[in-house]
Formats: structure tokens, C-alpha cells, sequence
């Protein structure tokens, strides 16, 4: 006969063997569900970049967001204030790389607030120089801040995360601010992106001289210009996609119509700030996985004919002239040509009189001369 004392032994142990084989049947279930759901999650994430053209008015400014990388190419023009929000609102920690292509006030003009807002590991700029307040501004925020400084020459490579960026401009800095602009495609795994600033047609024979400049996604020089992106140029890029960032009713006309008339003979999808805004482009490196604009496309303007009315040769366009070419006008040395790029555009000779010693008197003079197409 068992006594009572083996049987709340038998018991016990019993109890224990049931508690033992629920412990191990439900660790096994929880090991079965995070492996299910790390598997899952291996199975759903897939690495991206996302690249915004960001709609800052007659301005440039790009930023490429990748899983282990953040690049801002250009920052807006000085007198907007649209980049710094949008970054925010796109959730941007921290920048990788921020990129100043050339020092104008359209390229440049928020970057001091970028700074300010945004730990920054890096900077690179042209190495061309202007007397600007704003490119001064922009050194200064450089300066004070802790990221480091760097000139890209053309023939220097550089990986950032998974980005690829390989330099094809310029070789040396030239004198026309425009021509000295950085010149870099950026690749990320299978798909690649040219960005050019405001590179004109000297500049581009530059870089075709160069090497393989073919990319899938063009970022459309000087806003569109006809100055730049000359057909040879866009033939050996060879895009799929390219993207102009211009203002509304702009005074130069950008984008230009013979620009946009050659890209679509060629076959490629033109989008623009003008027409799409925000322009965001999504690729997994290999396939676009979605390509759209963050507002509504407006009328069709981009693709209207766009009517500028003629100047003489003898004639200088003032919102488009260099700044060797502005010195030709009357009481227009190297500082006033710089302030002048700066400014512009210009609608009247009254309107130069926010140029700095340039009065009722003064404009009038340059009027007399004649030479000044707006």
C-alpha cells in the first residue's frame, strides 16, 4: 500500500513534469513567432534611396536619402526658406554630406541654416569665391560649425554608405562661377544620378572629355537653360528621367523650350518644380519603385512655348550675362558684376538702384548707354 507521503511526492513531481513540458512548449511557440517574424522582416525590408527635388522657387536643392546615407546637394535660394522644414518633415537627423555645387545665392542661400539645424559631417564647395553676403554668410556657418571641408577635383571617387560618388567637374576653378560648378554622379548599386549645377556648354565638353558621364536620372542643368544641356551632353548621359528645378514665371524663362523640346525627342521623362513640385524618385537600385510629386501637376506651362523677346548681339542680357561680361556696362566693375549675379534678376534700369552705389543719377547713365537687355 503507498503511503501518503509517496503520493504528494507522485504528485508533486507530476505537477512538475506538467509545469516543465508547458514552459518548454510555450518557449518553443515564442521562439517559433520571432523567428517567423524575423524572417518576415527579412523578408519585406529592402534597402532604398529616395531622391527629392525639393520645389525651392527659382533655386536648386537636392537631397538623396539612402538606408545608411543622407545628401544634400544645394540648399535654396537665400531669400527662401522651404529646405530646413522639409528636411524635418522627412525625417533627417543628421547629414552625411552637404554639397554647395557653386556660390550663388540660388545654390548656397539657406545652407547657414542647414548648419544650424542639422549635424553636418561634411562639406564640399567649388572653390570659387564671390564677395557675396551670402557666400560669406555660408563660410562662416562652415567655419563655426564642426563638419569638415572639402574642394572635389574631377577624377576623385568617394563612397559614402552605399553611395558611390564619382567627381567629373571641375578640374580647377575657373573664372565664371556657372562653369566652375561641381560636377558629380552619384550611383547606388544599379542606378545612377548626374548632377551638374549650373554647368555650362564649356563645362559639359569638359566633362564629356572625361569619361563615361551616362546616368539614368539628369538633373537638368542652370534650370533648364539653354546655355547648357547641349544635345551632345544629354546624348551621352543617355537618361531615362530628367528633372528641372525652376520658378514660376521665372524672368529668364527657364526651362528653356529648346531644352525641353530636345529631351523629349529624345524620349525622356521630363518632370519639374514647375509643373510636379516636389519631385520624388524612389529606386530599390535596381527598378523605380515609385516616381511622383508632392503636389498636384499645375497646367501644363513647362511644355508651353515660352516667348523671350529678342536682344541685339551688340546687346547684353543682364540677367543671364557672366560677370565678365556685365563689366562692360557703364560703372560696373568686378564687385558691382558679383552683386549684380546675386540680385538678379532685374526688371528695369530703376531696378538696378539695389545695387550698392548705384543711384537715380547713376542709372540713368547706364540707361543712356543702351546696352542692357532685362
Amino acid at each position: 500500500m503507498r503511503k501518503r507521503s509517496d503520493t504528494i511526492v507522485t504528485i508533486h513531481n507530476w505537477r512538475k513534469s506538467l509545469l516543465l513540458i508547458v514552459i518548454i512548449l510555450f518557449t518553443v511557440t515564442l521562439t517559433a513567432c520571432a523567428t517567423e517574424t524575423t524572417t518576415e522582416e527579412q523578408t519585406t525590408f529592402s534597402p532604398t534611396l529616395t531622391a527629392h527635388f525639393i520645389d525651392v522657387d527659382q533655386g536648386e536643392a537636392t537631397l538623396l536619402q539612402g538606408e545608411d546615407f543622407t545628401i544634400l546637394i544645394d540648399s535654396g535660394r537665400h531669400d527662401g526658406d522651404e529646405v530646413v522644414p522639409y528636411l524635418q518633415s522627412v525625417g533627417v537627423k543628421e547629414i552625411d554630406l552637404l554639397v554647395g555645387s557653386h556660390p550663388h545665392a540660388d545654390h548656397i542661400g539657406q545652407m547657414p541654416e542647414v548648419i544650424d539645424s542639422f549635424p553636418v559631417k561634411e562639406v564640399w564647395m567649388s572653390g570659387a569665391e564671390t564677395t557675396s553676403r551670402v557666400y560669406e554668410d555660408a563660410l562662416d556657418a562652415i567655419i563655426e560649425s564642426e563638419a569638415a571641408y572639402h574642394i572635389p577635383r574631377a577624377g576623385e571617387s568617394f563612397t559614402i554608405g552605399s553611395a558611390q560618388i564619382d567627381i567629373l567637374h571641375p578640374s580647377s576653378v575657373e573664372e565664371d562661377l556657372n562653369n566652375s560648378s561641381i560636377g558629380m554622379k552619384v550611383t547606388y548599386k544599379e542606378q545612377s544620378f548626374l548632377f551638374t549645377g549650373d554647368a555650362e556648354t564649356s563645362a559639359e565638353n569638359e566633362m564629356l572629355a572625361s569619361g563615361n558621364i551616362e546616368a539614368d536620372i539628369f538633373k537638368i542643368a542652370h534650370h533648364g537653360s539653354d546655355t547648357s544641356n547641349s544635345e551632345a551632353f544629354i546624348e551621352a548621359i543617355h537618361p531615362e528621367i530628367a528633372i528641372y528645378s525652376a520658378g514660376a514665371d521665372n524672368s529668364y524663362g527657364h526651362p528653356h523650350q529648346e531644352v525641353l523640346n530636345r529631351l523629349q525627342q529624345m524620349n525622356i521623362d521630363v518632370y519639374g518644380t514647375i509643373e510636379n513640385g516636389t519631385v520624388i524618385i524612389q529606386t530599390d537600385g535596381h527598378d523605380y519603385l515609385s516616381i511622383n510629386g508632392v503636389k498636384e501637376k499645375k497646367d501644363n506651362k513647362a511644355n508651353e512655348e515660352v516667348v523671350i523677346e529678342s536682344c541685339p548681339a551688340d546687346h547684353i542680357m543682364i540677367n543671364e550675362a557672366n560677370a565678365e561680361t556685365l563689366q562692360q556696362i557703364h560703372e560696373i566693375g568686378p564687385d558691382r558684376a558679383e552683386e549684380i549675379i546675386e540680385k538678379r534678376p532685374f526688371t528695369s534700369y530703376d531696378d538696378l538702384q539695389r545695387i550698392a552705389g548705384i543711384g537715380p543719377a547713376k542709372a540713368k547713365e547706364i540707361e543712356d548707354q543702351s546696352i542692357i537687355c532685362f
